[in-house]
């Protein structure tokens, strides 16, 4: 395969008070930031917040892309982050033997907090 999945950019007409979001659900600081752009480096991908011109309000259908951060720690996370203010959409659940939350962000994006991917032996 020729190609490689390095990033993802979730477009808003609030970019400020997303990536304010997303700090701390990441619980760290945008890495840069360029007049209304921020960008967080997470593992091997980055997550590029911005204005985008065609964007207005919230998501009308938030499911159709999810985005989702691993972690060992589903639930001590969906707790932390639940504290910040974000809207649960789904508390955890165990699906064979995977952890999975979901929430949704200030525009109505959802991502999850899943358990990493582990190949059935």
């Amino acid at each position: 395969m020729n190609l490689n999945f390095s990033s993802i950019m979730i477009g808003t007409n609030n970019s400020k008070a997303l990536a304010d979001f997303y700090e701390k659900v990441l619980d760290q600081k945008s890495d840069w930031e360029d007049g209304e752009w921020y960008g967080f480096q997470i593992g091997n991908t980055h997550l590029t917040i911005g204005l985008h011109s065609e964007v207005k309000g919230k998501a009308k259908e938030p499911q159709r892309i999810i985005l989702n951060f691993e972690t060992t720690k589903v639930k001590d996370e969906f707790e932390r982050i639940k504290k910040t203010g974000a809207k649960v959409i789904k508390a955890p659940y165990e699906i064979e033997g995977m952890w999975i939350a979901t929430i949704a962000d200030p525009d109505g994006n959802y991502f999850q907090l899943m358990t990493p991917w582990e190949e059935k032996k």
